[in-house]
């Protein structure tokens, strides 16, 4: 009973901050014609609500592409749709063809605000508090507090309930997906991952580590035995998943191609504005974009991709085992971030939610991960006056992160997970005595730097000729943060004995 009332002030504290920072401001707000992802999602409820269902993703006189067309699977699409019923029976206006473009008043702010709440209310938050529940060999204390973090981490809730999106759909797809198969309902797990995938065709950075799982466990099974009929089971559910959502456009082939062209649109080039990852970070000193064609920066993108991702998947799928897949998530999402086309500075929520399952194991790099995630997307938040939001939410989640797992005190190569590395060193492992230390002098070095530039940004003017100084640093900053990352996650999934463990017992 304990338990359960502890958890229920958890979700209150955190539906609480998500509607404190709804109550400020968002993206475009005020500024035409383009406005911001507001005007997008609203424009969605618009074209859905009032066109036939052949036009959505068509360039048409009452569908133009150019002003936020549809570029998202055909469950965000049905999600608006569903959202513009609510809509129209309570103000006509707000979705009205062509008229209701620009759109903003507090009665529709708050309907709006409430359309995300209610989201992350009915799939991200369930998901959290049950995931958090079904760690096993894990006290309540550990349960509530992680669960307390996850629902506090700044960076989604400053884009959903701020910026304005609903990241928290299709993350929460993915976290129920993950949950079921902690379970063994890999054929509910199947079905929930399809869901998010559909909703955001982002989910593909967690594609590969659900593949490889999934794939693994059959062949652990027994390919020809009952390896075959789950690999049957999984085949054919994810078929008719895709084949439900995707019902209406299949009514042609031309249908399918224009949904897909809107999907991935390859010609919006390698990356946009200052996200953190390699090729803007690199774009500072080679001008990549302007020395490569299109093509050849998408196939060279594509390649650095797949060679990140492959150690971790490989060891993946000849060793499944849930703690592996859960740090394979991560290093899948920081490769497609890092490497991959067209990444957004969003996009690091893929990373970062995955990162939140396992706060409860390395509290110390998750947390120092999650802030950084956080600080990347600042040139963003300050475009949309989010400034004190930006700031109150991620002090609050430090302290938390500090109060509830003492993360000061988890910085040994042991509670890191390096422990395997380190004895695998040999004759280097004496350096790891003042590993701590050393660890902790970075973190306070790495919080130092972001909270200074934070500052900068906000209250100091770049110069004339450098009016990108401030947005270009925090991606630089951010993205060394992000490499070193990487490195880490992936020497800890490459020495992790732990795996063994988890294959013998999936066999």
């Amino acid at each position: 009973m304990e338990k359960w009332s502890l958890m229920t002030i958890t979700v209150l504290l955190g539906l609480t901050v998500r509607w404190t920072v709804s109550l400020g401001s968002y993206s475009g707000a005020g500024k035409p014609p383009m406005y911001g992802d507001y005007e997008a999602q609203r424009h969605w409820q618009e074209v859905t609500y009032n066109l036939p269902i052949r036009q959505w993703y068509f360039n048409t006189s009452d569908n133009n592409l150019q002003y936020w067309g549809l570029d998202y699977p055909p469950l965000t699409a049905y999600h608006s749709f569903l959202c513009a019923y609510v809509a129209k029976l309570i103000n006509p206006d707000w979705i009205a063809l062509h008229t209701s473009r620009g759109y903003e008043s507090q009665p529709h702010k708050l309907f709006m605000r409430t359309t995300v709440f209610v989201a992350d209310l009915l799939v991200y938050i369930p998901a959290v508090i049950l995931y958090c529940f079904s760690l096993k060999e894990t006290s309540t204390k550990k349960k509530v507090s992680s669960a307390l973090c996850i629902l506090l981490y700044p960076g989604l809730i400053l884009i959903d309930h701020g910026h304005f999106q609903y990241n928290s759909v299709s993350l929460g797809f993915a976290l129920w997906g993950v949950l079921c198969l902690s379970y063994d309902w890999d054929l509910l797990g199947s079905v929930a991952f399809c869901l998010a995938l559909n909703y955001k065709q982002m989910e593909l950075y967690h594609s590969l580590p659900f593949f490889c799982y999934l794939l693994g466990k059959c062949f652990k099974k027994g390919i020809r035995g009952k390896g075959l009929v789950l690999l049957t089971k999984i085949a054919g559910v994810v078929l008719v998943s895709f084949a439900v959502c995707w019902l209406p456009f299949c009514t042609d082939m031309e249908q399918i191609m224009q949904v897909l062209r809107r999907l991935f649109p390859v010609d919006r080039g390698l990356f946009e504005d200052k996200v953190a990852n390699i090729w803007c970070s690199l774009s500072v000193l080679i001008k990549i974009k302007e020395i490569l064609s299109p093509e050849v920066q998408l196939k060279l993108s594509l390649a650095v991709t797949v060679a990140s991702l492959l150690p971790t998947c490989v060891k993946l799928l000849v060793q499944p085992s849930l703690r592996g897949f859960k740090f394979a998530l991560v290093s899948s999402a920081l490769s497609f971030f890092l490497f991959s086309f067209q990444v957004h500075e969003k996009s690091i929520l893929l990373v970062s939610v995955p990162v939140c399952l396992i706060i409860n194991e390395i509290p110390f790099m998750a947390t120092w991960f999650l802030l950084v995630s956080t600080f990347s997307m600042l040139p963003l938040l300050l475009k949309d006056g989010l400034l004190l939001a930006y700031a109150v939410t991620t002090l609050a989640f430090l302290s938390v992160c500090v109060a509830s797992f003492s993360i000061f005190e988890k910085t040994s190569a042991e509670d890191l997970q390096l422990k395997p590395f380190s004895l695998s060193l040999k004759g280097y492992v004496s350096w790891f005595k003042a590993f701590p230390k050393i660890v902790r002098s970075l973190f306070l070095l790495s919080i130092t730097l972001m909270g200074a530039l934070s500052l900068m940004s906000a209250a100091v003017h770049p110069p004339q000729r450098l009016p990108d100084l401030f947005p270009l640093a925090v991606s630089v900053l951010s993205c060394f943060h992000f490499l070193l990352f990487f490195v880490y996650f992936n020497v800890v999934i490459l020495w992790d004995s732990k795996n063994s463990k988890g294959q013998k017992k999936i066999s």
